[in-house]
């Protein structure tokens, strides 16, 4: 396993871009010319405050060149509506999708921005409906939209927690069919899929995301891969992880180096049988 060295202050992740994409993705910029796996997903796998992110562990293992396109904060729309992306993913030799959850996404109930996901735009009339006495102007995240939401109402939430399930299985399916044949699920999280209170409760991550609705993608791609962080994992890591002290309390939600190094081995190994 590779650990990154203790050392606070900010990291310079070498932003690039790549053909037309508007987005910026951690570097430094990969030739797209040689074979290579393409990474994608949300900020475990951009790897923020980790020296060495996991996509960089598992290309320097199996001796390929590593494309990382994860981004902070992702879900499923910033990928899809971004037709350069797609290119890097359908030509690529296999993906490696890390599974993100569900309220950073548009739905019937509300929009996100399209490349900030995590960014509230507006609220459906819907929504305005059966929450009526709400004043949607007040949000500009959604993880502080759908907490705001349970605690306003845990019997209307129920509408809005299963909309946002049935709406993330139905954009992964749409995400899959671009995806080459080589694709590889990861979930990383501080919990199992299998967690039914951690699933459903509004902390952690992939927010929602359970069991059930894993199973229902895993026919559509090659393989899934899963790790569960310890709790003593996670606290080892947050003291080798490299931040200023501004992001702090930031750093303090990310699963850190020790669970990358191991999402590296559980995907190395997998890889190594596709590739």
């Amino acid at each position: 396993m590779a650990y990154q060295n203790p050392s606070k202050g900010a990291l310079n992740y070498f932003p690039c871009r790549y053909g037309k994409s508007k987005l910026l993705f951690r570097g430094p910029k990969k030739d797209l010319q040689d074979d290579y796996i393409a990474f994608v997903g949300g900020t475990e796998t951009y790897g923020k405050f980790v020296e060495t992110p996991f996509p960089d562990q598992v290309g320097e293992g199996l001796n390929m060149t590593s494309i990382n396109l994860g981004c902070v904060n992702a879900g499923t729309d910033v990928f899809l509506t971004d037709e350069t992306v797609m290119n890097i993913c359908r030509n690529a030799q296999a993906v490696v999708l890390q599974i993100s959850g569900t309220q950073n996404m548009s739905n019937r109930f509300y929009a996100v921005h399209p490349r900030r996901n995590d960014r509230f735009l507006r609220a459906s009339t819907l929504l305005k409906i059966i929450y009526p006495d709400i004043d949607f102007t007040d949000f500009n995240f959604t993880r502080h939209l759908v907490t705001t939401l349970e605690q306003e109402s845990a019997e209307t939430f129920a509408m809005v927690r299963q909309e946002l399930k049935d709406a993330w299985v139905a954009r992964m399916k749409t995400m899959i069919q671009k995806m080459p044949q080589n694709l590889v699920l990861l979930w990383a999280s501080d919990h199992s899929p299998d967690d039914v209170e951690a699933c459903n409760a509004l902390h952690g991550d992939p927010l929602f995301v359970d069991r059930d609705m894993i199973e229902e993608i895993r026919p559509l791609v090659k393989s899934i891969v899963e790790v569960v962080a310890s709790p003593q994992d996670i606290e080892t890591g947050y003291n080798l992880m490299s931040y200023s002290d501004l992001d702090a309390l930031s750093a303090r939600e990310m699963l850190g180096p020790i669970v990358q190094a191991k999402v590296a081995d559980a995907v190395s190994g997998r890889l190594a049988k596709l590739v």
